[in-house]
């Protein structure tokens, strides 16, 4: 069974502009809704690889109730926890001649809150999978993943991080299984520029040695790599196609690679269904289905 955690989860108002102006009223060619938040697309794509899971975190407001409707509509197992006050986020993103996003702060959550979450990770058992990622709302503490993580520490839970800057390092004592930085938050964590895949191995191989089983590094046009617990360093490189959405393409990463892992227990296969994953879903509109991430595997 795989749980992923979204502290700070959003609807994308998605608006489509031929041109943006600053001196008149804009008004948009098309509008779309989608559900945000990176631990609920880790989710999304789990549950198109047919893998159980279930998406855990806050909502608020009207807002939450629909995001909450619209995942279950898609056959997402959720169990948010329901904040008393303020709106889960509204996001906006403008696409014209140039993208523009305005993402919202988010409601207040408290200790209380905080408690009923931590209470509900209980349920989850040795040898599962718990995933955290993205970054937190700036009311929850910023130790928030350590607590979570030394609550289950000792259970022989499967840790994912994918979160940046000191987020991420400050659970490597944790030993997660999985860390899932791209190249550029790999060189921010040491305060270098990464300039070859001897640069990158190099760095993922001190996490390693803070912590980390396994550091996947998505590295853009050049595909992503992988340095297991073996030591051992595989790459795959991105596939032909037309890209047409960044937004989701990590986390799709993370999802893969854990639904490939459970499939067959090996990491090289895990990295492929992962790349598979976050490729099917540069080339589409949304987070990449079923038979979209197939046909990128058969060609990888």
């Amino acid at each position: 069974m795989v749980y992923t955690v979204t502290l700070n989860p959003a609807l994308d108002y998605v608006m489509k502009v031929g041109s943006l102006r600053y001196d008149d009223i804009n008004r948009s060619d098309s509008e779309e809704i989608y559900y945000g938040g990176k631990g609920i697309n880790v989710s999304v794509i789990l549950t198109r690889l047919g893998v159980e899971n279930k998406a855990l975190g806050f909502v608020a407001g009207f807002t939450g109730e629909k995001l909450d409707k619209m995942l279950k509509n898609d056959g997402i197992d959720c169990d948010f926890n329901y904040l008393k006050k303020g709106y889960t986020r509204i996001n906006v993103k403008i696409k014209a001649q140039t993208e523009i996003d305005v993402n919202a702060q988010g409601p207040d959550i408290d200790d209380d809150d905080i408690s009923k979450l931590l209470n509900k990770l209980d349920a989850i058992k040795e040898n599962d999978f718990l995933v955290l990622a993205g970054s937190i709302p700036g009311t929850l503490p910023n130790d928030i993943y350590e607590r979570i993580l030394s609550k289950l520490e000792g259970r022989g839970i499967n840790f994912v991080v994918d979160a940046t800057g000191d987020l991420l390092k400050n659970v490597l004592k944790f030993k997660p299984f999985l860390i899932k930085p791209n190249h550029h938050e790999l060189g921010d964590l040491f305060g270098v520029e990464l300039n070859s895949e001897e640069d990158i191995v190099f760095y993922a191989k001190q996490l390693q040695d803070m912590g980390a089983r396994n550091v996947l590094v998505s590295r853009a046009k050049d595909g992503a790599t992988l340095i297991d617990e073996n030591s051992r360093v595989t790459t795959f490189p991105n596939v032909e196609g037309k890209v047409v959405n960044s937004v989701g393409c990590g986390d799709s990463m993370v999802g893969g690679f854990i639904a490939g892992y459970l499939e067959k227990g090996n990491y090289a296969h895990a990295l492929k269904l992962g790349a598979a994953c976050g490729n099917a879903t540069a080339f589409s509109e949304g987070l990449a289905g079923a038979q979209e991430i197939k046909s990128v595997f058969d060609i990888m």
